[in-house]
């Protein structure tokens, strides 16, 4: 069938010179979708493979399974998992859903600079919260411990954050912008009228919320909760940081010590097994999402012209407790760990405030450092921070026209392969990543070890979130703007550089930024395929911390800090001016 363009096109006489553009994108999507799809494969080839990889006489089996699912401690971790990641949704819900009902549904001033602190939240690396509260908390040195125990008299700390509620309550802290913005979007498209028939019946504001404003909302709410969940589930850097030296382990942190043992060869099998596992519960959560989303219908309320966005009044002692709340929030989650941390950074040994403390305050840690090391670490984020955002959402833009604007046979599948990696937690492609790179690759594309390892895993890591953001910004663009350049002579190319590209440039800028300040706070992935020529700044933080330079490890996180100042700062200006919901 012909396009009008095309049709308009020949009765004028025109002959269309070869473009080459549709190819190049269909390549490239195509290429990505490989890679993606090998990286999952490879996970679960090397699960069945139990001798030397590329042994002939070694046949397939389950025995990775069997030697996995046997062993009692794995049941300890998948326990310790679920109860981690019921901890951290249960405080990212307490924190995120009433604010975002305060938001979206009263009279609540300050509305904006509120959505764009949550937003930022989000940027804070969990590894340095982690580290803060640790500081606060611990057993034996933390400063709240400390101080309730020589003011009171007790004879044991009354809080020990390094437990699976003190990891649960640190990274629901850090999931509750998350849960925030999820829960935002389901308040702001809810019709207050049912909830006004509610209040003219005589029920009260309590039996209002409970009765209907929260079942409304609750389709909308367990979808949110589901996907914190799932993230909770594949988090490693909060365990990591609080539970390692306690021996606390989740499936993430457990994974890492299946390929970095500390006293055997490591366990490539058994690693793939468990990570085939993780695919498994993500898959299933994922699957219970879909069920959520497809029943979201059986709540609509929002009828045309019955609509009415009505706000609650809060008054003045109201507002006063919903300032208290999101004020406590960002202090307690955001302000209070990072300052904690700059004060550890600069003590020769951890205490309490004191006029003795504050004569010992010095910049040891910080001249003490390894700076050559230090720079090798600084210049790979730096170069990870701008080529992910640059090659993910040139490799998004490919998969976006390939399934919006071309014809291309099977095309939906182009864009449920891009959505893989958001369903499939990160650290799974991170395995991937090694493996492929080790067994396959190594004898004719040597990158282990090196920066594009971890760059190719970073992009693909990030493909779903950019496709989001370009599939939203490419639905906004008419089709007509294309076929006027089209009918001028332009080809692809000259569409997307003159039309397409412009009209996108502001989602793409926020897009870019939001992109490069996750890929300087990610953990997750580069601790997996990292190696001493391609580290980054986050895994010297984790490794000064495993080897007991506690404040060494303050002071590099406190400079991470420092330098991703400015771009947050960039962001927050780029975001007040957006409404645009970003995902980690």
């Amino acid at each position: 069938m012909v396009s009008a363009t095309e049709s308009t096109f020949r009765r004028l006489g025109g002959r269309r010179p070869y473009d080459a553009w549709p190819g190049v994108f269909v390549s490239i999507a195509s290429a990505t979708s490989v890679i993606i799809l090998a990286l999952l494969a490879v996970v679960i080839w090397l699960s069945l493979h139990k001798g030397a990889v590329g042994d002939s006489h070694e046949p397939f089996s389950l025995a990775n399974y069997t030697e996995v699912f046997l062993d009692p401690f794995t049941y300890k971790v998948i326990a310790n998992t679920f109860g981690f990641s019921f901890v951290a949704l249960i405080v990212a819900l307490a924190f995120g859903l009433p604010i975002a009902w305060l938001v979206e549904r009263t009279d609540f001033p300050g509305k904006s600079a509120i959505f764009t602190l949550m937003a930022v939240g989000l940027l804070v690396p969990g590894f340095a919260a982690a580290m803060g509260w640790l500081f606060l908390m611990h057993p034996r040195i933390g400063l709240v411990n400390v101080w309730l125990m020589s003011v009171f008299g007790l004879g044991a700390p009354p809080f020990n954050i390094s437990s699976i509620a003190g990891m649960g309550w640190v990274q629901g802290l850090n999931l509750a912008p998350l849960a925030f913005i999820m829960t935002a979007a389901v308040f702001r498209a809810m019709d207050p009228a049912l909830e006004e028939s509610a209040q003219m019946s005589g029920a009260g504001f309590c039996r209002t919320l409970t009765r209907v404003t929260l079942p409304i909302a609750w389709p909308g709410i367990l979808a949110a909760s589901i996907y914190i969940f799932t993230l909770g589930f594949a988090a490693f850097d909060v365990p990591a940081i609080i539970g390692w030296g306690s021996r606390l382990f989740t499936f993430a942190t457990y994974l890492v010590i299946q390929l970095s043992p500390d006293e055997s060869l490591p366990r490539y099998g058994s690693a793939a097994a468990l990570s085939t596992c993780l695919v498994g519960f993500a898959g299933l959560f994922s699957w219970w999402y879909g069920r959520m989303q497809s029943r979201a219908h059986r709540y609509k309320v929002v009828t045309g012209k019955a609509y009415r966005p009505v706000l609650v009044k809060l008054g003045r002692r109201g507002k006063l407790a919903a300032w208290t709340l999101v004020g406590g929030y960002i202090f307690v989650a955001q302000i209070m760990p990072v300052l904690v941390l700059f004060w550890a950074s600069v003590l020769p040994f951890f205490q309490l405030p004191s006029a003795a403390a504050l004569h010992s305050i010095s910049l040891g840690h910080y001249l003490n450092l390894q700076w050559h090391y230090l720079l090798t670490g600084l210049g790979n984020t730096v170069l990870l921070m701008v080529l992910t955002p640059t090659f993910a959402l040139a490799v998004a833009l490919c998969f976006s026209w390939v399934v919006l604007r071309s014809r291309v046979p099977g095309r939906a599948w182009f864009d449920f392969v891009a959505f893989l990696p958001h369903a499939v937690p990160n650290i799974v492609f991170g395995i991937g990543a090694l493996l492929l790179a080790l067994f396959f690759l190594q004898n004719f594309l040597p990158i282990y070890g090196t920066i594009w390892l971890m760059l190719l895993v970073f992009v693909v890591s990030r493909t779903s979130y950019a496709t989001r953001m370009t599939n939203s910004g490419l639905i906004q663009i008419h089709r007509e703007l294309e076929e006027s350049g089209s009918l001028s002579g332009a080809g692809t190319g000259g569409i997307l550089r003159m039309i397409i590209l412009p009209l996108l440039r502001p989602t793409i800028t926020y897009a870019w930024l939001w992109i490069a300040l996750l890929t300087a706070r990610e953990l997750t992935l580069a601790v997996m395929i990292t190696t001493r020529d391609s580290i980054t700044l986050p895994v010297i933080v984790w490794g000064l911390w495993l080897s007991g330079g506690t404040g060494d490890a303050a002071a590099v996180a406190s400079m991470m800090l420092v330098l991703m100042a400015p771009f947050v700062a960039l962001y927050w200006a780029v975001a007040r001016k957006r409404t645009v919901i970003a995902a980690p």
